[in-house]
């Protein structure tokens, strides 16, 4: 839980979330502009979460400032991080991978949890945009190697030639 809300508004927006794919596009902005209304002005989970649902409505160009709002004001823990990757996401769907790479690689620099793949992922998107196919693809063989039943220190071994194909 975020400083600021409580669990009884956070069940209130994962069920949104939940309904997602129930509501109509503008339907859902107005919902989760109502929910986020209800927390103090510039409460950075107020914007993360209105920037996600313009992101998840196919409004990238309106969620970006309200992404960079989230993040400048304190944005923390799990929606920090969630907020970093879909503004990444975002710029780079826009056409501007070159901001997202820096975004990611920014990050993965900052701090390492549960979301890493999740960051080396769309890292690797970016960098294919960016024509580093090669190293797109040691990105994602190594955040796969981990996660196999077998074969891990090869898969490990061959993303690192991949990068270094001397």
């Amino acid at each position: 839980m975020t400083p600021n809300t409580t669990p009884e508004w956070e069940q209130r927006c994962a069920a949104l979330w939940d309904a997602f794919d129930d509501l109509e596009a503008s339907r859902f902005r107005s919902r989760m502009a109502e929910l986020t209304g209800e927390l103090p002005t510039g409460h950075p989970v107020a914007a993360y979460e209105l920037a996600s649902a313009h992101d998840a409505t196919d409004l990238g160009e309106e969620a970006v400032p309200l992404y960079r709002r989230a993040l400048d004001t304190g944005l923390p823990g799990d929606r920090r991080r969630q907020a970093v990757v879909q503004l990444a996401s975002t710029l780079r769907a826009l056409g501007q991978p070159e901001a997202a790479a820096d975004l990611l690689l920014a990050e993965r620099a900052h701090t390492s949890d549960h979301l890493d793949d999740a960051v080396t992922a769309f890292l690797a998107l970016t960098l294919i945009d960016l024509g580093r196919e090669r190293e797109a693809a040691a990105l994602a063989l190594g955040a796969l190697a981990p996660h196999l039943p077998a074969y891990r220190v090869s898969v490990a071994r061959y993303a690192d030639a991949v990068m270094d194909p001397a």
